[in-house]
């Protein structure tokens, strides 16, 4: 089932993403999870993962924000270049590089925040 961004849980958490309201996207990209199917499935969790990640981040919680980062990029690792309009590889590069800031002791890293949809 290809994912609607242009509407929907998926179009609101994309926003709170971009805004950085990180739970919110989270808990919409939550509802649109729970409703759908693989490949997909494990997609949107990657995204959870990641908008739950900066929000630990944003409370001091480094090392959560480095553990659900990782596990992210170990969801993402199984799509192609580009999966649900979504450069998957600048989003695992991004990514990798708030991990390894993290793992390095930076928490608050002069870094993007990843890019979920270009429009």
């Amino acid at each position: 089932m290809p994912l609607d961004w242009r509407e929907g849980a998926l179009a609101q958490g994309l926003a709170c993403f971009r805004s950085r309201q990180f739970f919110l996207a989270h808990e919409h990209w939550e509802d649109a999870w729970r409703d759908s199917a693989e490949p997909e499935k494990t997609f949107l969790q990657a995204l959870i993962q990641i908008a739950a990640a900066f929000y630990h981040l944003s409370r001091g919680n480094a090392l959560g924000a480095e553990r659900l980062l990782r596990a992210a990029a170990g969801r993402l690792q199984r799509y192609p270049a580009e999966f649900a309009g979504v450069d998957i590889v600048a989003l695992r590069s991004n990514v990798r590089l708030w991990i390894d800031a993290l793992a390095a002791g930076n928490t608050a890293p002069k870094l993007p925040y990843p890019e979920i949809r270009r429009e």
